[in-house]
């Protein structure tokens, strides 16, 4: 498997967070009259409408938007397949996980010899390149 790198992962964060904020600030301006979100059930959505975003991409795509731009899927790093729902929670979760710490679990991509943040570690996943997935199969 060709692991994605460091900076690729964070290409690939970029275009999600864009897409996110793009599809989220005009949902919060017309639902809640709140486009940046200050409100309780603002900071809730803010919360709760990425991560039901991003699971449903995970469920479909083994991926968001930003790893199919640059090619990447998700996998189960023991086999190589899909991942269950539970590694997907867990990956989720483990992005908290990662990032509270100064970004230490995110940066741990940058180290790692399978490129697997602290969340990937958690959940037992690996981001390889798309093309890497469709070889082995």
């Amino acid at each position: 498997m060709r692991y994605v790198g460091f900076w690729w992962r964070v290409l690939a964060a970029l275009i999600d967070s864009l897409l996110i904020s793009i599809v989220l600030l005009p949902i919060l301006s017309i639902v809640l009259g709140d486009p940046w979100g200050t409100s309780l059930s603002g900071t809730l959505a803010q919360l709760v409408l990425p991560a039901i975003a991003v699971f449903l991409f995970w469920q479909a795509k083994s991926s968001t938007p930003g790893k199919m731009a640059i090619g990447a899927i998700i996998v189960d790093s023991d086999h190589g397949g899909k991942p269950t729902n539970r590694q997907w929670v867990l990956r989720y979760l483990g992005y908290y996980v990662s990032t509270i710490p100064f970004m230490l679990g995110i940066l741990w991509v940058g180290f790692d010899n399978r490129k697997q943040g602290w969340h990937d570690k958690i959940a037992h996943t690996v981001v390889i390149f798309k093309d890497e997935q469709a070889s082995n199969d």
